[in-house]
């Protein structure tokens, strides 16, 4: 680890605090333009995670995407269970395990994934179009880092 009191420390240490900053922020933003553009009620953060998560994944259990997620399986399963309940996911049971359930997304949740993705698509594209050349430049470059940056959090923090 760099010394935070040399000057690529003191880089470092701007990086990770504009990141800190700014990734919320851009993600709120974006969060209230998809929620004032979508026609369904916008399901909460967890719920549209793991929609996610087994829009990827279809077949998962839910031991694998509490791990995937973060998050409690105990939680997971609530989830799961409200989104069962609301004709979001369907729960499979395992042929060989009577104990485990794969989850699959319904139609209606694909629906709901593809609206949002194309409204996030929409707002971020019309915001890149407003960037100059370099800024935009910039940002197609460090999608790549902020990739790696993202996979290397999530594999810390298992």
């Amino acid at each position: 680890m760099t010394d935070s009191s040399s000057a690529p420390g003191r880089e470092l240490d701007r990086t990770a605090s504009g990141l800190a900053a700014c990734l919320p922020a851009l993600y709120r933003a974006l969060d209230r333009r998809i929620a004032a553009g979508h026609p369904h009620p916008r399901p909460p953060e967890g719920q549209l995670a793991l929609l996610r998560f087994v829009d990827r994944r279809a077949g998962a259990t839910v031991r694998e995407a509490a791990e995937a997620l973060l998050m409690k399986p105990n939680n997971v399963s609530a989830l799961v269970s409200q989104m069962t309940e609301s004709g979001l996911l369907e729960r499979r049971q395992d042929s060989a395990d009577k104990r485990v359930a794969h989850l699959y997304p319904t139609a209606a949740a694909r629906r709901r994934l593809a609206e949002v993705r194309d409204l996030e698509t929409a707002h971020l594209r019309q915001a890149l179009m407003s960037l100059t050349e370099g800024e935009l430049g910039a940002l197609g470059s460090a999608v790549g880092a902020l990739t790696a940056l993202t996979r290397r959090l999530h594999s810390t923090a298992h």
